[in-house]
């Protein structure tokens, strides 16, 4: 079980959710898929979180020497460093994405801000539901404008609805995190959009993502006739709604970085699915 904690608590696994979401982009909007941006999202990904990561403790931990800070999150340190290094290689051979790279870049570094070193900085802490929307539009930004960079143009409109409809699936996802993390939160004096609105409110605003994510799902599958995507998009929101409605009561470590985090490769699933009939 330690590799397990590790690749999950590392951030390993989403890394390799946010491929699998890149996946999912190239065959719902029939795009050439690519191994060297599959690669690059991998290592943006972990390189990302690890950053986060480090930054979160930080802020939060025990104030060490630097020197002793360094060495007892080392992990932290060692995966944002060769991450960052693969994703600089990896952008030399997909130079055309560069612009959004410098968006998502610009995303992230807003999503963290809140954790810096600095007195300013904590008043950020207070942005509330501010936050849940900057990480789920950088996941959709990241997984959906990015791998379709080539058919922008061609394609407006069903990336469009693509992007909306990623946006409100990883927004629900962040939500079941936040509510999980209230009185963290609480302690650490940071707003979430589970600490600012109240469990009535959350619930309803939950059912309006999910209709909204649904409607723009269905939207994209439309657009391209397949009827088998269709029934995969379906089945995949009836497991997103039914993985909610488990996060209602208290679950565990495994539940919150497996299942709810394995939504992301189970809809990709799904898709491929679809695509062998």
């Amino acid at each position: 079980m330690r590799w397990l904690r590790f690749i999950l608590s590392h951030s390993i696994f989403a890394s390799l959710c946010a491929v699998a979401l890149c996946y999912q982009t190239f065959t719902l909007l029939l795009v050439e898929s690519s191994w060297v941006l599959y690669a690059f999202v991998f290592f943006s990904t972990l390189s990302s979180y690890n950053f986060y990561w480090f930054l979160s403790k930080y802020s939060f931990g025990k104030k060490l020497p630097v020197k002793l800070f360094l060495q007892t999150n080392r992990v932290y340190v060692l995966l944002f460093t060769v991450a960052s290094f693969g994703m600089l290689y990896c952008l030399f051979f997909i130079p055309y994405i560069k612009i959004h790279v410098a968006i998502a870049i610009a995303l992230t570094l807003a999503y963290t801000m809140p954790l810096w070193p600095f007195g300013w900085a904590k008043y950020l802490r207070r942005a509330g539901i501010i936050k849940t929307i900057l990480l789920a539009f950088t996941w959709a930004y990241v997984t959906v404008v990015i791998p379709a960079a080539p058919v922008l143009a061609t394609e407006t409109a069903s990336m469009l609805s693509l992007l909306v409809a990623r946006f409100f699936f990883v927004g629900m996802l962040c939500v079941i995190f936040d509510r999980r993390d209230i009185k963290l939160d609480v302690a650490h004096a940071i707003h979430s959009i589970a600490t600012d609105l109240s469990k009535q409110t959350l619930n309803k605003l939950m059912l309006l993502a999910f209709i909204i994510y649904m409607v723009a799902g269905l939207l994209v599958r439309y657009h391209f006739s397949d009827p088998y995507q269709f029934a995969a998009f379906i089945v995949t929101g009836l497991m997103v709604g039914s993985v909610y409605l488990l996060s209602l009561q208290p679950r565990g470590y495994l539940f919150y970085y497996f299942v709810v985090d394995g939504l992301m490769i189970f809809s990709a699933a799904a898709t491929f699915i679809a695509t062998l009939f």
